[in-house]
């Protein structure tokens, strides 16, 4: 996967982003999916957008998306697959705090390859690969290459968690850190950015993180940056096991402080 490679995904995130913001901007049903699992219909056409536009470019590569049902099973044991949330954040798009995005990871050989991820309310696009880097582009096309911060003491840590679940263990977690701050964000997509642009150390999320479309593209852009994004027992995600659900947490920072954190968390 190249960053050229990414210039058509880049432009139909765009396109569903502005689908999504026509939605924002008036009143909407909610339905829920299952329990604290909301579902608009901006997901729905996005999805239809995104999954439609994909499988013209690129025809053959399985695409698995939250939701298009059943999509996993296309893409099991595949040598390459489209990873594809349509509107990251539902909850945050239904509390309209603006803490939502498009996110389209792309996975090669098992692992997460490359990935565009874009905030409709926020006016943030960025596109990575893992070989090639992480880029925030602006509306001109100009690039700025992401980098995480460099890690100075575990009490300066800025620690970024779910905003709607966060760790069931994050006051011990925060104090294991010695008064590391906190930031509570909606979206992956968002937690994984604010990494990979220095703005926070950490995303951490010690019990279930979603299905494997929650961290695909965010996996690309923190690797990208020049971080590490694993399980919060420090292993790679797998994307061609046949296993969808992310139940053993995320853990994504520099690499320095992703062994120290480890081992102060003993995860």
């Amino acid at each position: 996967m190249k960053l050229a490679d990414l210039e058509p995904v880049l432009a139909l995130a765009e396109r569903a982003s502005t689908l999504i913001s026509s939605v924002y901007a008036e009143p909407f049903e909610v339905a829920y999916k299952g329990t604290d699992d909301p579902v608009t219909r901006a997901d729905e056409q996005a999805n239809d957008l995104i999954c439609d536009g994909l499988t013209e470019a690129f025809p053959g590569v399985p695409i698995v998306s939250e939701e298009s049902p059943g999509s996993f099973a296309n893409a099991h044991g595949a040598s390459c697959a489209w990873f594809v949330d349509p509107l990251d954040g539902t909850r945050e798009f239904v509390a309209r705090n603006g803490e939502f995005c498009v996110m389209i990871g792309f996975a090669e050989g098992g692992s997460a390859a490359g990935g565009v991820v874009v905030f409709p309310a926020l006016g943030i696009r960025v596109v990575a690969t893992v070989d090639e880097g992480a880029f925030e582009v602006g509306r001109d096309g100009a690039r700025r290459k992401l980098c995480v911060a460099p890690w100075g003491s575990l009490s300066k840590t800025r620690v970024v968690v779910s905003r709607s679940r966060p760790p069931s263990d994050l006051e011990d977690l925060l104090g294991s850190l010695g008064g590391a701050s906190v930031l509570r964000r909606g979206s992956s997509g968002l937690k994984a950015y604010l990494v990979a642009s220095g703005q926070a150390d950490l995303f951490v999320q010690t019990g279930p993180a979603g299905k494997r479309w929650d961290v695909c593209a965010p996996e690309a852009i923190v690797r990208g940056a020049g971080g590490i994004f694993t399980t919060a027992r420090g292993e790679p995600f797998e994307y061609d096991s046949g296993d969808l659900e992310n139940d053993r947490g995320i853990l994504a920072s520099g690499l320095c402080l992703h062994r120290v954190v480890r081992a102060v968390f003993r995860v």
